[in-house]
């Protein structure tokens, strides 16, 4: 770029200011560097290249060199001053534009997953950040062990890897309340699962749920709420799976829809186990390890590092108290149904 090729104005006053002050050796007064910054920032907002403004800068100093009267050091000087005026004009003007894109951003995402804004209004400004709403959408929820934060070193290095592997295929990445949430079309069935690997490798210990795909305007916001009633789930259920499928843990909301039904089936049926010496809890711990392990005593006892006597022991004393049998399958059901509920519900550390 030639001084003749920059848009009118930006050079304003530059060679007049270059021929005054070497001449002098004076510096540039503050009036002088402000208006050099006024013209920095204006560039900036007109989406004009740095690095070509300040070439155009040293044509019109060679230029005007064969005029410029006084020395050199005090041209040069002059020159120093000018363009870093400029320069900084036009940075700071570009800080601004970011961090109020980021403030829109932030907006955007907020009345997003909230569902509080004009759904056409909302399709509008997605299409800004790559979403259209009108498709289906599913949305992955990562928690890691410490919070995640917008722009640091954790969610750079996922959206380099989801870069790298699918491209630009309209996937928002962002965060939210310490959260990682990934936002994918729904015919993109390879998006959310390889999201839900590298937030694990990354953090060493994250979990994932990956809600289902959703049509609509709302589509976004349900799957979000999916996603995040499955972490829950997962932590009130013990749950050690690092990634949560929604669409596998349908039966648990299924079992909760009608809290004041479960709470009667846990109370009816495991209550007798609150007269054991120490309480329910052991008793319901052991219950646990004897359905998540397929109703094998040894495998159970294992997982409790008891004996497989103590273990006989223990299931006999909850048939005693109980009158169900963990290891009829005509009782297990029920038992089994009431475990689940005692653990999604909190008994017996909560009063039902």
């Amino acid at each position: 770029m030639t001084e003749r090729d920059v848009p009118e104005g930006y050079l304003d006053g530059y060679t007049d200011i270059l021929t005054e002050v070497s001449a002098t050796g004076r510096r540039l007064t503050r009036e002088e560097i402000e208006s050099r910054r006024a013209l920095g920032e204006r560039a900036a907002d007109a989406g004009h290249n740095l690095r070509a403004l300040i070439n155009a800068h040293l044509f019109a100093t060679r230029a005007a060199w064969p005029q410029i009267r006084g020395s050199a050091d005090s041209a040069l000087a002059a020159v120093q001053q000018a363009i870093d005026a400029f320069a900084e004009g036009f940075e700071r003007a570009q800080r601004q534009a970011v961090r109020q894109e980021e403030a829109a951003r932030r907006e955007f995402i907020d009345d997003l997953l909230y569902g509080r804004s004009d759904l056409g209004r909302l399709a509008e400004r997605a299409e800004r950040f790559g979403l259209r709403l009108s498709h289906a959408h599913a949305v992955a929820v990562a928690e890691g062990p410490a919070a995640y934060t917008e722009g640091g070193a954790v969610p750079r290095q996922i959206e380099q890897a989801l870069l790298a592997r699918f491209g630009n295929r309209n996937v928002l990445l962002t965060t939210k309340d310490g959260r990682l949430l990934c936002v994918a079309p729904g015919h993109e069935d390879e998006v959310l699962p390889y999201f839900a690997k590298q937030a694990h490798a990354a953090t060493d210990g994250s979990r994932v749920a990956i809600g289902r795909s959703q049509p609509g305007p709302g589509g976004v916001v349900q799957s979000y709420e999916e996603a995040l009633n499955a972490l829950e789930l997962a932590e009130r259920l013990g749950l050690d799976d690092p990634v949560l499928h929604v669409a596998d843990l349908l039966v648990y909301p299924v079992l909760t829809r009608d809290r004041q039904a479960m709470a009667d089936l846990v109370v009816n049926t495991l209550g007798p186990l609150t007269t054991a010496r120490g309480g329910a809890g052991l008793l319901l711990e052991t219950l646990t390890a004897y359905f998540d392990s397929g109703c094998v005593a040894a495998e159970a006892a294992r997982r409790l590092s008891l004996s497989v006597r103590a273990m006989t022991y223990r299931l006999d004393r909850i048939h005693q108290l109980t009158g169900a049998n963990p290891a009829d399958p005509g009782h297990r059901y029920m038992l089994q149904t009431a475990v689940i509920g005692a653990r999604l519900l909190d008994w017996p550390d909560k009063q039902l």
